[in-house]
Parts: C-alpha cells; structure tokens; sequence
C-alpha cells in the first residue's frame, strides 16, 4: 500500500489563508489503513482548521468527502455535483488521488493535505515500513522474496558492500542489511548456491527514469 504522513499544521493553514470555503477530501484506501487520510482523520483536520479561524476571527465553511478511492474516476466523478461550491479542494489522499482529482477539475485548486512516503507494509499496528520502490523489473525469484533495489540502502544487486557490520546498514544501526536479509534466507531455503549466480545489469527501462508509465489492458477498456 502507499503510505503517506500529514503535513505539518502551519503549512496547511498558510495553503488554506486566502480561501473561506473549502472541501476537503479523504481517500477510504491506503491513507485510511496508515492513519492518515481516512474519515476520522478528514474530521480531526476539519475541526483543526475551524477552531483555528474561529480563533483568528476568520470563519471558514468546510465540507467534508470521503471517496472510496481517489484515483479512481468512478469516485472522482461524485464529486462534480457539489465541487464548484467551494473556493479550494485540499486532498488527504496520496499524491497520485490528489492530481487525479486536479486532471478531473482543472478549474480547480487541489492542494495536498499529506506527504506521500513510500509503497510498504504494515509490520505492525501503527508500524509501516517501505518494501517496494516500483522498479517495474521484479527480481524478487532471484533474491527469494527480498528486494535489494528496496531494503539495501545503495540498491545493490551483488551485495552486500563494504559498510555491513554484523548484518546492519552503515547508514543506521536499527536498519538491516538489505543483502544479509537475503542471504539469511538463501541458508533457510539451502540454496546458497544462488548467492553466488551473479546478477546482470538491471533493466531499469522498465522504471521512472523512463519517465511516467502507464499500463493499459485493451480487454477491460469500455
């Protein structure tokens, strides 16, 4: 899932000062599981902003959404009827909800309510740790379901480098080594002889450096 943290109280407020009539947006799928932008949390942020202009003598009128998913134009599309009622859009939604609604209003400001982090898992409750960067060029059979491009802080491919101390990153003392997490699991499965198959060069086409991608099924298009 992807995960996203709010952004800091004062630099909401200074995006929203010029505008006396807000919608504010959350998103019931990734932002909701990470705490972040889910409806509970659009209510603590809409209250946040309210007993704040109330304070400075400035009231504000703000509608609360929750769309079952932002980046979707079936939920998108629920919000034209009431969209244009409002000076400014602020989405709590990760940042690819928030330029979707932004292509699907143009007319209107969407502003980001929250800081998107990265795609990972939740290892616990209130804990979430990144997993995949979206390479588009998986590996993981290679490194049995450990990806160096994403735990080893370098994104080497023959690891680990010269910094692993007692199975942790150089980088910092709490972090693994991304490769001793893969080694570690080539001796549990009793295939170390893997560990010794060099890997070529990444295919990193496939990637963002080849700029924005797109995935497009001809089947399922309407």
């Amino acid at each position: 899932m992807i995960v996203a943290n709010r952004k800091p109280f004062e630099e909401i407020i200074k995006m929203l000062k010029p505008y006396s009539k807000i919608l504010l947006l959350g998103c019931n799928e990734c932002v909701t599981v990470c705490a972040t932008g889910g409806s509970k949390e659009v209510a603590v942020l809409a209250s946040e902003i309210r007993l704040f202009r109330q304070k400075e003598g400035r009231p504000v009128e703000i509608k609360e959404v929750t769309l079952e998913r932002n980046c979707d134009s079936e939920y998108v599309a629920n919000l034209k009827e009431f969209i244009d009622e409002y000076e400014v859009v602020m989405s709590m939604a990760c940042g690819c909800g928030i330029q979707f609604v932004g292509e699907n209003y143009l007319h209107k400001v969407v502003m980001p309510a929250v800081n998107t982090t990265f795609e990972g898992v939740t290892e616990q409750h209130g804990v979430w740790s990144e997993r995949c960067q979206g390479c588009g060029n998986c590996i993981l059979d290679r490194t049995l379901g450990v990806c160096p491009v994403t735990r080893c802080a370098k994104s080497i491919l023959n690891g680990p480098c010269g910094g692993s101390q007692e199975g942790k990153c150089e980088i910092n003392k709490d972090v693994p080594c991304g490769w001793q997490l893969i080694i570690d699991r080539y001796k549990e499965m009793n295939m170390m002889e893997k560990y010794l198959e060099i890997q070529p060069i990444k295919d990193w086409s496939s990637g963002r450096d080849g700029g924005p991608r797109k995935r497009v099924r001809e089947d399922l298009e309407i």
